[in-house]
């Protein structure tokens, strides 16, 4: 596709998003939302105050997710994680469940007080960084690093120079950092936090705090208390499980469900592969480690439909209006 038909394709989607706005807000689309059936898993991930695409396409501002949960309450049934397994699905509205990844703070400053003022369920898929005293996902570093850090950094004798979207390419065959250090294992990823932080102490900067810092132990005990949420596991480092050897993804999956579970005094079984990467072997070692029910992005297999632990979720998109949003999460598509 060349620029200009981008260019126009571009202007075509934001045509037909305003045309959706309007149509919702003049009712000329009432029955569409009234006469929606079905189903869906939906993933957020960080909430901030303001400036949402800071250092990711990930988060959404507090009042646009509010907007979210108000458009959710007139217009579907959202149930529990549980339920969703269970098939207890309203036959008079369509059915959706909340879920979020990553364990963020801003999780339990912004998101669940509205939950709780919605009364609206949610599950938040949280890993065992904290029971290593990280306060920061090492992807959440790389990204924070990325965006003020050097035009040039150099780790294990290699040169990596910013490239698009900041990102570290590799002097020598112009890989990303970031995807050289998802196939490895969390020994690197914690050098390079090491090394790199004194370029960019960003852990001095008050404002930046609700785009990467990790939910405490407490934290987490209190979202768990809440009957609005439940608490699910992300694996242990924030790892590729699928990238990693067999052994030290089956530890991973052990870890983090023993440390979750000592945490909040409840059962873990629910897992979201991290980055959404899984394969045959992870799935199965994911049963074996007592999880029965498996939180996918898109299957990789046809057959993964047939298995009952598994389940295939929805990523919301930041860049577009609640009201598109819900029209997108209706019909699974982004157009």
């Amino acid at each position: 596709m060349d620029i200009y038909s981008k260019i126009r394709s571009k202007v075509a989607r934001g045509f037909r998003g305003l045309m959706r706005d309007a149509k919702y807000f003049t009712g000329l689309d009432k029955s569409f939302y009234k006469n929606a059936r079905g189903s869906r898993i939906l993933i957020y991930h960080g909430i901030c105050k303001e400036d949402h695409t800071r250092f990711n396409p990930i988060f959404l501002t507090a009042r646009m997710f509010e907007r979210h949960l108000q458009l959710y309450k007139k217009h579907c049934n959202v149930i529990p994680l549980d339920d969703f397994y269970a098939g207890n699905f309203s036959n008079d509205q369509f059915n959706i469940c909340l879920t979020f990844d990553d364990g963020f703070a801003n999780n339990h400053h912004y998101v669940l007080p509205l939950l709780e003022q919605y009364q609206i369920p949610a599950t938040f898929f949280i890993t065992g960084i904290t029971n290593e005293n990280y306060d920061i996902l090492w992807n959440d570093f790389l990204g924070v690093v990325s965006k003020y850090g050097p035009r040039q950094i150099t780790f294990k004798n290699e040169r990596y120079t910013k490239g698009r979207y900041d990102h570290y390419l590799s002097a020598k065959d112009q890989a990303a950092l970031k995807e050289k250090l998802r196939n490895t294992g969390f020994t690197e990823k914690a050098e390079l936090m090491e090394q790199l932080y004194p370029l960019v102490p960003f852990k001095n900067e008050e404002q930046l705090k609700d785009y990467w810092l990790q939910m405490t132990a407490g934290q987490i005990k209190e979202l768990a208390a809440s009957p609005f949420a439940r608490i699910g596991a992300h694996g242990y480092y924030h790892n590729d499980l699928a990238k990693i050897s067999p052994g030290d993804a089956f530890s991973e999956l052990l870890q983090v469900k023993q440390y979750l579970e000592k945490l909040t005094a409840k059962p873990v079984t629910s897992l979201a592969f991290p980055y959404g990467s899984y394969n045959p072997q992870v799935i199965s070692l994911a049963k074996e480690a007592g999880y029965n029910q498996l939180l996918a992005m898109d299957f990789y297999a046809a057959t993964d439909a047939l298995d009952n632990t598994m389940r295939e979720r929805f990523t919301v998109n930041p860049f577009i209006s609640p009201v598109n949003q819900l029209y997108a999460t209706i019909t699974c598509k982004y157009d």
